[in-house]
């Protein structure tokens, strides 16, 4: 009982002294407080403390920040590249519908084209739009969207806004296939414009070159000359430009003079071209005005079969 009486009243005086221990303490932190709080005393401390402990709070921040900028980093990326990939789809978009653009201004000039040339040539005219090109070396063909059914006939010229182009070949019920001017078994009579002389050109298997063979050495022809159709054979109206004379040479006989031109149509640019109709060319007398003539020819023609 002794030894347990002991005991008790050590744990009260240690406790006596740690309570006294605990009112020091806060009565110099107390003291303290109010002292830096009037005068500032610990400012100097407060600051090297701080010097000595910001590179632990940096350290100890240091992984979120890394964790941060590391999730910033791939979120930007990702966005950028998006966002990249935004840009360069519209850039795509607008570039289509530029060059979709110029391919209409394009198309609208050449139909123009064709438009006043119908209307300048004054001719029946039918319009037609290239559907399909054959340019190899031994076969220059083109196919047209227009056929039996809209009264396309073989044999029908075509020309575009510059001049002759071909001649139909083969006519189906809704299509129709075209012979250009180059291919080489095509040949087309024409007449150089600046003296007349009359010439054949053959097409010569290249879509920028027709050939004029056996020209008499005397004739007068040249670079620069413009050749037209001559009329001849009732396939081609006269007065349609053929093409304009490149070279003039010798033949390797040196018997003859041999030219080379360039066609006047646009062979491999064309899309749109004219199938010349039949042009009715009159018979007879021209009418005079109000008509007279005629009936004064018929009593004419009774009173010579009277008899």
């Amino acid at each position: 009982m002794a030894i347990a009486r002991d005991n008790a009243a050590s744990l009260f005086a240690e406790g006596g002294a740690s309570t006294l221990r605990l009112i020091l303490y806060l009565a110099g932190a107390i003291t303290l407080m109010v002292l830096d709080h009037r005068a500032d005393y610990l400012q100097r401390l407060r600051r090297a403390a701080n010097v000595v402990i910001e590179p632990t709070y940096r350290l100890a921040g240091l992984p979120a920040q890394v964790a941060r900028a590391t999730r910033d980093a791939v979120v930007s990326q990702n966005q950028l590249a998006d966002e990249n990939r935004g840009l360069r789809e519209q850039l795509l978009l607008a570039l289509a519908r530029l060059n979709r653009l110029d391919a209409l201004l394009a198309q609208n000039e050449r139909l123009k084209a064709l438009l006043d040339a119908q209307h300048d040539l004054g001719l029946a005219v039918q319009f037609a739009h290239l559907i399909d090109v054959d340019l190899d070396p031994f076969r220059h063909r083109v196919v047209l969207d227009v056929g039996a059914d809209q009264g396309a006939r073989v044999g029908q010229p075509i020309i575009d806004a510059r001049g002759i182009m071909g001649q139909l070949v083969e006519v189906l019920p809704a299509t129709s296939v075209a012979m250009l001017i180059t291919d080489p078994t095509h040949a087309i009579p024409v007449v150089v414009e600046r003296t007349g002389l009359r010439a054949i050109a053959y097409g010569s298997g290249a879509t920028d070159r027709l050939e004029l063979r056996d020209i008499p050495r005397s004739a007068d022809i040249k670079e620069g000359d413009r050749l037209i159709t001559s009329g001849l054979g009732g396939r081609f109206p006269a007065g349609f430009p053929v093409g304009i004379v490149a070279t003039v040479g010798i033949d390797a006989n040196g018997l003859f003079t041999t030219a080379t031109a360039r066609p006047s149509a646009a062979l491999d640019r064309s899309g749109e071209v004219l199938l010349l109709q039949d042009q009715p060319q009159p018979y007879g007398p021209p009418a005079t005005l109000g008509g007279a003539a005629a009936p004064a020819a018929a009593p004419a023609a009774a009173t010579a079969e009277g008899p």
